[in-house]
Parts: structure tokens; C-alpha cells; sequence
């Protein structure tokens, strides 16, 4: 479709009709226009400081965690294993989160985490203050909702900043020392062999090959290490990996795995061969979004053996 439109396009909203339902559930807002009206408020918002392509087409507003098969895995976790710790990795405004405590996830077991915000993309200056409108924060306003009324802990950090998450091994057995609050934590490293559960969505597709690799180890030490704990989400892939030369519409070359190569790297790189199932394939063409026909969604999850 040629270079990418850079400017807010309302002709790019679309929500399906599980994501408009959760979203009226949430909001309480049940016309479709005046939700319409609502989303385009905050996309504006958040558009304004933080010019991402997810935010042009309106992914914020839309479920990603429930079109992947391990999600019924982590809800059975939530009900299942006693005080199951579900963690959000690049949640942006939380809405994938919101609807796992909506099916059943206990909130109190739940915890976020997103790049601390405030740095313009394609731009080496700092964003004011006046500037800086998180993330996490617009979750609230557009699900109408506050840190009281809705009280899952976010923390905003650097997943490869030691000081944020310390370069651990994957542990052959679970911690004994007890778990901290979660909303006291203000770093992931306590819960390294603690988290029964992680999902993290359009993530990994950010970083090069390298920096994937490293990003896989640092999310497999936070991993419970008990059968059926598992690590999910979903990226842009491609049948032979490999860079996606997409620079005309994204400003970079994004380094995408294809399922084979996926599924080696987490049982032969990061986990020992044996201790994790891994599943990946790819579905839905993302010609749209991406330049390149070779853009597919790759869909994987890998869990404890």
C-alpha cells in the first residue's frame, strides 16, 4: 500500500464484535458511536506523544490474548495453581490483561510492565513532562476506570536493563522464600522463578535476532519451574526468518523468526532440550500493516514440561 500513513486515519478503526463487547462491558458506554467517539479521543492522546504504528491502527483497542489457543491455558492457571502470578509484559493501555481478569484471572495475582514512556520515536529527545502521557495511565481513561477501582500494579522499566530484570538463569526448581507483594515490586527480578504465566504480544518483532535471544532467556528465568507454566503471545513472523525489509513504512529493518526457527531457539537456546513444548505457527497475512507479503502473525506459546 505504499509508504505509511503517518497521520491518525479514523477510516483505519475496525473492532470486531468481541472487542467492541468487552470494550462497551468495561466502559459502560453501549452506542457504538458515541464508543467509536470515546476510542478516537484516546488514540489521539496517546498518538500525540508516542507516533507507533499500533497505536495508528488502533491495536490498543483491540484483544489479542484471546485469539491465541494458550489462553485458555492461562485461565485454567488462574484457577488451578494456588496464587498463580500472571505477568503482562508490553501491555501499553492493558486491555489484553483486563480481559483475562474479566474471564476469571484473579486481579490480585496479576501484574503489568511496558517501557517506561516519554522518549518520541525517531527522535533523541526526551518528551516533556507536560508531554509524557503513559500508557498505563490511558488504560484508565479509556476504560474509565482508576488505580482505586481497578488496582493491578504497573511497573514501568527496561526488560534489558539489569538493573530492571538481573541476568538470572532458568531455575531447576521453585524459590522458597515467599513472594513479595506485587504492589510493592519495583522491578521484575523478585519474581525470577516465580510467574506461572507471561504474555507478551507484538514484542519480541521489535529487537534483532540478538536482542531476541536475550529478551527469550530473561522472560524463561521469570518462569515457575512446575509443569505448565508457560510464556505466549504473538509477532510478525515470516516462513523463512529473516529481516523484513520494511524501512519505507516503519522506518527499520524488523527481524522476524518463522516458526521452525522460533521453536529452536527456546528449546535448544534457551531452555535445555526436554523442558518445554513449544508451539508456533503462522496465520493471517499482514499485508496492510506491512509492506511486505511475507508478513504473517505468528501465534506460539511455550510451556513446561
Amino acid at each position: 500500500m505504499g509508504a505509511f500513513p503517518r497521520q491518525l486515519d479514523e477510516s483505519l478503526y475496525s473492532l470486531t464484535a468481541q472487542d467492541s463487547a468487552f470494550l462497551k462491558a468495561q466502559t459502560g458506554i453501549t452506542d457504538d458511536e458515541a464508543l467509536k467517539k470515546h476510542i478516537l479521543q484516546v488514540q489521539a492522546e496517546i498518538y500525540a506523544v508516542f507516533p507507533y504504528v499500533c497505536i495508528l491502527w488502533f491495536s490498543f483497542a483491540k484483544l489479542k490474548i484471546t485469539r491465541i489457543p494458550a489462553y485458555n491455558e492461562l485461565l485454567r492457571l488462574g484457577k488451578e495453581r494456588k496464587g498463580a502470578i500472571y505477568l503482562e509484559m508490553a501491555c501499553c493501555v492493558g486491555n489484553d490483561l483486563r480481559k483475562a481478569i474479566a474471564d476469571g484471572f484473579p486481579a490480585k495475582q496479576v501484574i503489568a510492565s511496558d517501557l517506561q514512556p516519554g522518549m518520541h520515536v525517531n527522535s533523541p529527545r526526551r518528551a516533556s513532562p507536560e508531554e509524557i502521557v503513559e500508557f498505563w495511565k490511558m488504560g484508565h481513561t479509556l476504560f474509565k476506570s482508576t488505580p482505586e477501582s481497578f488496582p493491578v500494579p504497573f511497573i514501568a522499566g527496561d526488560a534489558f536493563d539489569p538493573k530492571f530484570l538481573a541476568p538470572s538463569p532458568v531455575l531447576p526448581v521453585s524459590p522458597n522464600d515467599p513472594i513479595p507483594p506485587l504492589s510493592t515490586l519495583t522491578s521484575l527480578t523478585p519474581l525470577v522463578g516465580r510467574v506461572s504465566a507471561i504474555h507478551a504480544s507484538a514484542f519480541f518483532h521489535l529487537f534483532s535476532e540478538e536482542k531476541q535471544l536475550q529478551l527469550a532467556k530473561s522472560l524463561a528465568s521469570l518462569m515457575l519451574p512446575e509443569p505448565g507454566s508457560i510464556i505466549f503471545g504473538e509477532h510478525v513472523g515470516m516462513p523463512e526468518k529473516g529481516n523484513l525489509d520494511d524501512k519505507e513504512a516503519h522506518g527499520v529493518d524488523m527481524f522476524c523468526h518463522s516458526p521452525e526457527s522460533w521453536k529452536e531457539m527456546w528449546e535448544t537456546q534457551v531452555f535445555k532440550p526436554g523442558q518445554v513444548k513449544v508451539d508456533a505457527y503462522l496465520t493471517d497475512k499482514l499485508g496492510e500493516m506491512f509492506a511486505g507479503s511475507k508478513a504473517y502473525r505468528l501465534v506460539w506459546s511455550v510451556s513446561r514440561v
